[in-house]
């Protein structure tokens, strides 16, 4: 904090809200509303002087008090006695305000933030400039100059709204840029009903529905604006927002998110030497290109003082030695003394030997045979000699190590090295380090269709997309795959994509002629040292998409910091990536090799403890997840137990991050180990971890629990069959699929009664909030009372408390709030006293229902509120969208149909993602409902009829919601034909 020359902290004043003026945490009295007037008028003259009649016509405008000269004088005298002396001064019969800092008024901020963010959007850093509007946007704390009077602040006040829409404009702008459309529409909706008549407002929200996908909408948005602005002003939109509806109407592929240009540096005249032939067919990589092409540029420029050395990394097949020659054919022109060429042979068992290597080059440069040394140090001396003074471009193809490469570089300036390897060469110094890896599924697609032809890729584009992800992406294995489909013309492409869907056979497919893509793997795999190969296999066995350190340290049985000294040189070897630090991934057909070398050379017994490990690490870790979570619940106690520590947690949110960034590789593990004698404990984890099951990855949870219970069921295992059972109806129920989840939490109950008592009263629980959606509320309130009895005799008091909640619910539909309130405030009392924070909210949740329907709507909305901010901190996508849809639904009823439309719009967005195709019908209902108070007929009749298919898609469940949404499609078009 800075301190004044008194030694007190500086004064700070905020303008963009209530004025108000602070030394420290401590506020400064300023008056009444008209010395803070005088306040104002001097703060935004910033350090100007204003003369006495330029206050007095700022406070009164033309009818100024008798003593108007007397009372800006005692104002004056006023600010001065709360000021530093020396910040306000009496200069030429007027004031000023000095020696204040640039960050002591709020608007001063704003203004430095704005230009920051200018300053990064030129530098091409979008997130950088989005950043500083959003820190200058909430520098505003409501209606700027807030209760300040006079003609001077009322004209003030309209310029700094109208800057700060500007700013909300602009950082909308740029949302829609980096791809945020659908976030955009919930704000942009709310602002276009604070500002009905705010053109650009409506533009954007027009472009944010479009590529959301919501075309009718959108155009609906058009629609409302031209009416308004004929009724309210006379006038049509404004050429932009018209050209914008013609660009909609003929879905103009311009509109769509915008994307980075893919370009390449322009071909070069063809010049001679040793380089090899570049491929006709060369694709993509255009930064790689780009990159290069700079680094070897800064060898050969005006000033052509450095020697540019660049090493390419990456796995075999990933077209290392392709990109080298053709960025050293586009560079030829540079190097006017020519290009020098040698295959190292360094991924083979025999490398090529600098010296010989040396005695190529320096024959190639003219020297002859007698006049080469014997030793290594002579030929290279006499080779970076002969070099001195030329523009010579030396490709070294496939090194073994940086040792086989120092002796070959030119070392002086005016050339240039490109290195290519499947080594990560660290050690060579001064190198340009280039990791390359596999092609991005466009640049994949291209390179396959420029081999097989356009008409057969044309004819079957989505196999086309098929082939190119069974090939991992490979450059290698693209070309073998197109060669082969090129060579039988009787094959379509439909007929390779079914050959490679085999995993086990895919990598036989890959070869054609002398190209194999296995044999290419085997040249880095008989390199590594034993522990290095035994790691390789190892890990190629589990599915995941990647790994944690900690995770491999289980499957390898070592120590984490041995574990990481493996898996760090397996990614210098290129056959591993290091894709985050302490996060590593196999490229696809390289765990396929891994797992075939892994069948091999790896005992069955060692393969099936490997893969034990690392389930028993996730069961422990996700346990000790689950417990720190929910403190006191004894689920916990009832799950197998680990043969693994796990890792342990110091608080929620740490526990929270772990298991989302383990999704994936959990989820995986848990389908793999699907059979006995892993099932209970993979049913268990999948139990653990069953918050992923209410985020965003709720549907391959679904998809795990219910390849976990068809494996149960084969395996004639009912423990684990009827545990299985409660994972998959909580996942249909969060999906919306009320029937399926109650038949599964049924059978639950018939599998664990008398043997699994915990299970019964999870399954009895799920059943009580399944009949409360059905509207079955009595076998709800059974169901719910055997549950809360269940989980009492268990101990588990977490569990009881979200029976109380669940039943809370129950009596809201059935018509007695007054219950419903005591319920739910002993569910929120029972979790607070635990620190339950997580189910401590959906009973807030559940108390906030309560209240609003005992008529206490404004206590609900504080309650949801509450609860948003613990759901958006669990990244519990379900409840978030609940929540906003509630909050719509009690703003509605209030009268207040702009804030009701920003929070179903909210709610859409993470209700698109889980919830299922009910719960969004409904919020697209609610949120028709508020567009259509709010005036906005048209687009409230665009989600009616989304909303119409949705339940008609879903069936007779829905038979009131179709009758009502027909009914309001009805009155909608009654009132148009009547208008």
């Amino acid at each position: 904090m800075r301190e004044s020359v008194s030694g007190n902290p500086e004064p700070r004043f905020t303008l963009l809200g209530p004025v108000r003026a602070w030394r420290g945490e401590h506020p400064l009295p300023t008056g009444s509303p008209n010395q803070r007037a005088l306040l104002v008028a001097l703060l935004l003259r910033e350090g100007r002087t204003a003369t006495a009649a330029e206050l007095i016509d700022s406070l009164w405008g033309d009818e100024p008090p008798p003593s108007a000269l007397a009372v800006v004088r005692t104002y004056a005298s006023r600010l001065r006695k709360i000021l530093d002396p020396g910040v306000l001064v009496s200069e030429s019969g007027g004031y000023a305000m000095h020696a204040l800092p640039r960050g002591a008024v709020d608007l001063w901020a704003a203004r430095d933030l704005t230009e920051e963010a200018e300053r990064a959007r030129a530098a091409g850093d979008p997130d950088g400039a989005r950043d500083a509007l959003d820190r200058a946007l909430a520098l505003w704390d409501g209606e700027a100059l807030a209760g300040v009077p006079g003609p001077y602040a009322e004209a003030q006040r309209a310029r700094l709204e109208e800057w700060r829409l500007q700013l909300l404009e602009s950082r909308l702008d740029m949302d829609l840029e980096a791809g945020r459309h659908a976030e955009a529409v919930a704000e942009l909706t709310a602002l276009t009903s604070a500002h009905p008549l705010r053109e650009r407002l409506r533009e954007l929200l027009m472009l944010a529905l479009y590529r959301s996908g919501r075309q009718a909408e959108a155009l609906a948005v058009y629609a409302d604006t031209r009416r308004l602005l004929q009724d309210e002003l006379g006038v049509d939109p404004r050429p932009g927002l018209s050209d914008l509806q013609q660009r909609i109407l003929r879905a103009d592929p311009a509109l769509a998110e915008p994307s980075a240009p893919v370009g390449g540096p322009a071909a070069v005249p063809v010049v001679p030497g040793q380089l090899p032939a570049t491929v006709p067919d060369f694709t993509g990589r255009a930064s790689f290109v780009a990159d290069l092409s700079a680094v070897l540029s800064s060898a050969t420029g005006e000033e052509g003082r450095v020697m540019a050395v660049s090493a390419l990394a990456g796995i075999g097949g990933v077209g290392k030695t392709t990109l080298a020659v053709h960025v050293a054919h586009s560079a030829r022109s540079a190097f006017s003394d020519g290009q020098l060429y040698v295959d190292l042979q360094g991924a083979g068992p025999r490398p090529a030997e600098p010296e010989t290597v040396l005695g190529s080059f320096l024959r190639a440069l003219g020297t002859a045979d007698t006049a080469i040394p014997d030793s290594l140090e002579e030929r290279s001396a006499l080779y970076r000699s002969l070099l001195r003074g030329r523009r010579v471009l030396v490709l070294l193809d496939n090194a073994r190590d940086a040792a086989q490469v120092r002796p070959l570089l030119p070392g002086t300036e005016g050339c240039a090295a490109l290195v290519t390897s499947r080594v990560r060469m660290l050690d060579l110094a001064g190198a340009h380090l280039v990791d390359l890896d596999v092609m991005s599924p466009e640049e994949a697609l291209t390179l396959f269709t420029r081999i097989v032809g356009e008409e057969r890729v044309r004819a079957e584009r989505e196999a086309a997309m098929d082939v190119v992800a069974a090939c991992g992406y490979l450059p290698l294995a693209i070309r073998i795959a197109a060669s082969r489909l090129a060579a039988r013309r009787t094959w379509t492409v439909s007929v390779l994509a079914a050959k490679l869907a085999d995993e086990r056979r895919r990598l036989d497919e890959l070869q054609a002629g002398d190209l194999a893509v296995k044999a290419t793997f085997e040249l880095g795999y008989g390199q590594l040292e034993p522990a290095q190969a035994r790691a390789f296999r190892l890990l190629g066995l589990a599915d995941g998409p990647d790994t944690s350190l900690a995770a491999a340290a289980a499957v390898l049985d070592l120590p984490a910091e041995d574990a990481e000294d493996l898996l760090e040189s397996l990614v210098d070897t290129s056959l591993l990536e290091s894709v985050a630090p302490g996060r590593y991934h196999f490229q696809n057909l390289v765990r396929l090799y891994a797992r075939a070398c892994a069948e091999r050379d790896e005992e069955p017994g060692e393969r099936e403890a490997a893969l034990g490990r690392l389930l028993d690490f996730y069961l422990a870790t996700a346990t000790r997840a689950y417990a720190i979570e929910r403190p006191e619940d004894r689920l916990v106690d009832h799950l197998e137990t680990a043969g693994h520590p796990g890792l342990s947690f110091t608080d929620p949110p740490a526990a929270r991050d772990w298991l989302y960034a383990e999704a994936a590789p959990l989820l995986s593990v848990v389908r793999q180990s699907a059979r006995p004698p892993l099932l209970g404990r993979a049913v268990d984890t999948l139990w653990a971890a069953l918050d992923l099951s209410e985020g965003s990855l709720s549907q391959p949870y679904e998809e795990t629990a219910l390849a976990l219970c068809d494996a149960a069921r084969a395996a004639g295992d009912r423990r684990a069959e009827a545990r299985a059972l409660v994972t998959v109806a909580s996942a249909h129920e969060i999906g919306g699929r009320f029937e399926a989840a109650d038949e599964a939490a049924a059978r639950a109950v018939e599998l664990s009664a008398g043997a699994d008592p915990l299970t019964t009263a999870w399954a009895c629980y799920r059943r009580g909030v399944i009949a409360h959606y059905r509207g079955r509320l009595t076998d709800g309130e059974g169901y719910l009372a055997r549950a809360a009895d269940g989980f009492r005799a268990c101990g588990d008091r977490p569990g009881e408390a979200g029976a109380l909640s669940a039943l809370s619910r129950l009596r809201v539909a059935d018509g007695r709030p007054e219950e419903a309130v005591r319920l739910a405030r002993q569910g929120v009392e029972m979790y607070d006293a635990m620190g339950h924070a997580p189910r401590g909210a959906t009973a807030r949740y559940a108390l906030a229902l309560a209240l609003a329907a005992s008529g206490e709507p404004e206590a609900a909305l504080r309650l949801l509120d509450e609860a948003l901010e613990v759901f958006r901190g669990g990244r519990q996508l379900f409840w978030q969208g609940m929540t906003h849809y509630r909050m719509a639904e009690i703003q509605l009823a209030q009268d207040a149909p702009a804030a009701a439309a920003a929070s179903a719009e909210a709610a859409l967005i993470p209700l698109a993602e889980v919830g299922g195709d009910v719960r969004r019908a409904n919020a697209l209902t609610l949120l028709g409902r508020a567009l259509d108070r709010l005036g906005q007929s048209g687009r409230a009749e665009s989600c009616w009829r989304e909303a119409l298919a949705l339940y008609e898609k879903l069936g007779t469940g829905q038979a009131r919601e179709l009758r009502e949404l027909r009914d309001l499609l009805h009155e909608g078009a009654a009132a148009a034909v009547a208008s």
